[in-house]
C-alpha cells in the first residue's frame, strides 16, 4: 500500500463516526426452503416480528433456513453493499472523481483576471491534504491574486442538507452531502479549560494541516441540556453547547451543514499559504464555464468502494450513490429520489422484490428490504466475485470482545447497526468448504421509536443491546457453519 492510501486510511479511522446497515436484494424465482432446518437458539425463537435471516446456498440459491426472511426490515449499513453494486455496474470500477480550479478569464503576470472556481466533482474522500496540494498547483500555474470573485460549485450532486433527520443533532456521521464534501463533511471542535474559562478552536485537520474556518462557530452556555444546539444561519454553522456537557479539555467532529463554504473556507487559507490572495468564498449557482487550472483526481472507486465497506462512511455512500444515479439517469432532483433510482435497479438487476430504500448509506431507519431479498442478492452478486472482494474478514469475538480463532470458518460480511436495529450480511464457509450466503437482521423499532431524535450519543440501553444481537448472530453463523458444510 502507497503512503498516500495509508494517510487517507488514518483520516478515515479518525473520522468515522457511526456505522450503517447494508441492504440485499433477493431473487426473482426463489428456490424451496430446505426440509431439514438446523435447531435454532432460543434468543432466535423470541420476538421472531422483528427478526429476520435467510441462509441460502450459493451453488443452487436453496434457501436453506429462514425465519420471518420475507418481512421488510431496515437494512441500515448492509444497504451499503447494494450501494457498492449499483456504483459498480454503473460506473465502473476505474471510475474516479474530478475536483477542479477552473478560470473564467485569462492569467496575466500572476493576475486572474475573472473568477477563481473550486467545482466539485462529488468526491467523497476529498481530504486536506488534497486542497493543499491544489494550492500549491495553483501557484505553480502562476497564479498570484484574482480580480473576480472566489466561487465554489457544489452543483453536481443535490445539496442534501442531512441524510437522516432523526439523529442527534452533532452526530458527525449525519453531515450534509453536496458535490464537493471536505473531511467526509465533519469540522473539528476542540475545547480546553484553563481555570475555569474555556477557549474552543473549530478548524479543518490532517496529520500536516489545521486550517482554521470561520463559516462554523461554537458558543458555551450554561444549560443542562441538551448538549448541543444548531443553527444555520446565513453563511453560516452556529453551534452551542452546554457548559457541562465539556469537562476538562477534549475535542469532537460536528457535521457540517454549508459544505461549500466549509471548503471555500479551507482553500483560502491553504492559498494564503501559498502567497495566493483570495477573496471570501460564495457559493456558484451554475456549473463553471472556463479553463481548467488545476484538477484532483481520487483514488479508482474500487478502492472508494473497498474502504465505504469497511469504514461504513454514510456520506461515502449517498455520494457514490447519487453519483451513479447521474451517471444512469441525469442528476436525481434529490437524495430519495436517487435511492429509489437505486431500489427499481436492484429489482430489475436481480429480482428483488421487497426493496424500499429512501439513500444510499442506510442511516434513514425508514428504509425497507427483506433478509431473503438480501441473501438472495448476495449470492447473485457472489458470482463474478466482485462484491466479496471488497468485504472485509468478519472475526468472531468472544464476550470480553478478544477475536477467537474458528478453524475452517470464515466469514466476509458487512455489518449494519442503528439504535436497537443491528444487521449483518455476506457470505460464509464452513469447515466442508460449502459456500453460503446469508443476511439477518435484528430490530425492536417500538424501542428505536423512543429514542429516535433524541439529542444523547448514545441513549440508555442501546450498547447492551447491540451487543447481545450481536452475539446471537455470531452464535448463529457458527451454527450454521457446522451444520451446513
Amino acid at each position: 500500500m502507497s503512503a498516500p492510501n495509508l494517510h487517507r486510511r488514518n483520516v478515515l479511522n479518525l473520522l468515522l463516526g457511526g456505522s450503517v446497515l447494508v441492504a440485499m436484494p433477493a431473487c426473482a424465482t426463489a428456490p424451496d426452503r430446505s426440509p431439514r432446518p438446523g435447531m435454532r437458539p432460543a434468543a432466535v425463537q423470541a420476538g421472531s416480528a422483528n427478526l429476520g435471516f435467510a441462509l441460502v446456498d450459493m451453488r443452487t440459491g436453496a434457501l436453506l433456513e429462514g425465519q420471518g426472511e420475507t418481512i421488510p426490515l431496515p437494512p441500515a449499513s448492509v444497504a451499503k453493499a447494494l450501494t457498492a453494486l449499483y456504483a459498480l455496474d454503473s460506473l465502473g470500477a476505474g471510475y474516479q472523481f474530478r475536483t477542479r480550479l477552473v478560470a473564467t478569464g485569462p492569467v496575466t503576470d500572476g493576475v486572474l483576471r475573472g473568477d477563481l472556481v473550486l467545482a466539485g466533482g462529488g468526491d467523497p474522500t476529498l481530504e486536506i491534504d488534497h486542497l493543499a496540494a491544489m494550492a500549491a498547483d495553483l501557484a505553480r500555474a502562476g497564479v498570484r491574486q484574482v480580480t473576480g470573485r472566489f466561487l465554489v460549485w457544489g452543483g453536481a450532486l443535490p445539496f442534501t442538507a442531512e441524510i437522516a433527520s432523526d439523529q442527534a443533532v452533532q452526530a458527525g456521521y449525519n453531515p450534509s452531502v453536496s458535490g464537493i464534501n471536505l473531511n467526509f463533511n465533519r469540522v473539528h471542535f476542540e475545547w480546553r479549560n484553563s481555570g475555569g474559562a474555556y477557549s474552543v478552536a473549530m478548524d479543518a485537520r490532517s496529520a500536516r494541516h489545521q486550517p482554521a474556518v470561520s463559516m462554523a462557530q461554537m458558543q458555551i452556555v450554561n444549560r443542562a441540556s441538551p448538549p448541543y444546539t444548531y443553527r444555520r444561519a446565513g453563511a453560516r454553522d452556529e453551534w452551542t453547547v452546554a457548559r457541562g456537557a465539556l469537562g476538562n479539555s477534549g475535542s469532537r467532529w460536528l457535521p457540517v451543514r454549508h459544505p461549500e463554504l466549509y471548503a471555500g473556507d479551507v482553500l483560502r487559507v491553504l492559498a494564503q499559504g501559498q502567497g495566493i490572495a483570495l477573496p471570501p468564498p460564495q457559493i456558484a449557482t451554475t456549473s463553471p464555464s472556463g479553463r481548467d487550472l488545476v484538477t484532483h483526481l481520487s483514488v479508482p472507486l474500487q478502492e472508494v468502494l473497498r474502504d465505504l465497506l469497511r469504514f461504513s462512511t454514510n456520506i461515502s455512500a449517498e455520494a457514490v450513490g447519487m453519483t451513479a444515479t447521474t451517471a444512469r439517469a441525469g442528476r436525481p432532483a434529490s437524495l430519495r429520489e436517487s435511492a429509489l433510482q437505486m431500489s427499481d435497479w436492484a429489482r430489475a438487476r436481480y429480482g428483488l422484490t421487497s426493496p424500499a430504500l429512501v439513500d444510499h448509506s442506510g442511516l434513514g431507519a425508514v428504509s425497507r428490504i427483506s433478509m431473503r431479498d438480501m441473501a438472495m442478492m448476495f449470492r447473485l452478486a457472489g458470482e463474478d466475485g466482485a462484491l466479496r472482494a471488497l468485504l472485509r474478514e468478519h472475526p468472531f469475538r468472544d464476550r470480553n470482545n478478544t477475536i477467537v480463532a474458528q478453524p475452517g470458518v470464515d466469514v466476509r460480511a458487512k455489518t449494519g447497526t442503528l439504535f436497537y436495529v443491528s444487521a449483518l450480511g455476506g457470505y460464509l464457509r464452513g469447515p466442508g468448504g460449502r459456500e453460503l450466503a446469508f443476511a439477518i437482521c435484528q430490530a425492536d423499532l417500538d424501542r428505536r421509536a423512543r429514542v429516535a431524535g433524541g439529542q444523547a450519543d448514545r441513549p440508555e440501553g442501546t450498547a447492551a443491546w447491540a451487543r447481545a444481537s450481536r452475539q446471537m448472530k455470531q452464535d448463529m453463523l457458527l451454527r450454521w457453519a457446522r451444520d451446513y458444510s
